[in-house]
């Protein structure tokens, strides 16, 4: 995978987000299951964060999970995805964040399909931007068309 150091919390793009991001990302929120951009969002690219551009998720990892929110197998590279301990609501959850902007993208259940790995990223469509397959070398990510090409999808490391 290409060098991620380039990536980082941009405070520019953070005053650009609109309330609804801003609460999410930055405050932790959790947007209304159905009622966001990219739940049933079927058009093939990846997702990166909204404020840093970090490359999260790939669409060739997506499933629909009935839960009103995009799901996903597993992140592009799991260095990118941080994984905390959350109590906030009086159980312990999985929350994930974004590596470099420090988004909170979501949770991560165990109850994503067996054959998958079992994992259920479950991510807020405010935490992402959407780039089409179509777009990636426009965009800067040009090295992730890869993904829809060969038979291992995505990095696991």
């Amino acid at each position: 995978m290409p060098e991620q150091a380039q990536y980082h919390k941009n405070p520019e793009a953070v005053s650009r987000l609109n309330p609804e991001q801003y609460r999410v990302t930055q405050q932790d929120g959790t947007e209304r299951p159905f009622a966001n951009a990219y739940w049933d969002n079927h058009e093939p690219g990846i997702y990166v964060d909204v404020v840093s551009g970090e490359p999260l998720f790939a669409s060739v990892d997506k499933y629909d999970s009935r839960s009103g929110w995009p799901s996903f197998t597993k992140p592009i590279s799991k260095t990118n995805v941080v994984e905390l301990q959350d109590s906030s609501l009086g159980m312990i959850r999985t929350e994930a964040r974004s590596l470099y902007g420090d988004s909170h993208l979501g949770h991560i259940f165990d109850d994503g399909p067996a054959d998958k790995g079992g994992l259920r990223y479950c991510i807020n469509s405010a935490s992402l931007r959407f780039v089409h397959l179509d777009d990636l070398e426009k965009a800067g990510y040009g090295e992730y068309r890869k993904l829809f090409t060969s038979d291992k999808n995505t990095d696991d490391k």
